[in-house]
């Protein structure tokens, strides 16, 4: 059964990587984010980390919006994992959150990367979906700053 939407003359297309829509997408997301709740205090966050020659060594994206700073992306340079960079990275992003007023932080991570990590920063697990991906679990944690 198709619907009217359907019906009509409109083009649906499905690809890959999309900078422009994936940007668009967000800001309309958003701007019906802060129309419902009343909250328009939303920014973009980023951390980087380079070494001497200016390689990136590790970063991190997310994001602060209405009180939560949400971690999206955390990634260290595997010739640069347990020299403390993460923590340095949870460090600065939660110096930021504060700053920008936020109380709570949240992120997701999965079971084969660092679910202990974030467990030993404080941070609790809210929930998990199973199977994301496949034989593994995607893990979603808070923490009250």
């Amino acid at each position: 059964m198709r619907t009217d939407w359907q019906d009509s003359r409109m083009d649906i297309r499905v690809g890959g990587q999309d900078r422009e829509l994936t940007d668009r997408l967000d800001a309309e997301i958003y701007d019906f984010n802060a129309q419902v709740t009343g909250l328009d205090d939303g920014e973009l966050l980023t951390i980087r980390v380079t070494d001497d020659s200016g390689e990136l060594v590790a970063g991190l994206s997310g994001w602060t919006w209405g009180g939560c700073g949400h971690v999206d992306v955390l990634w260290v340079r595997e010739s640069s994992r347990g020299l403390g960079v993460g923590t340095s990275l949870m460090d600065a992003v939660e110096a930021e959150a504060r700053e920008r007023g936020c109380s709570r932080m949240v992120l997701s991570t999965h079971t084969f990367q660092a679910p202990d990590f974030y467990r030993g920063r404080g941070y609790v697990e809210t929930g998990r979906t199973a199977d994301y991906p496949e034989g593994y679990a995607q893990v979603h944690l808070s923490k009250r700053l």
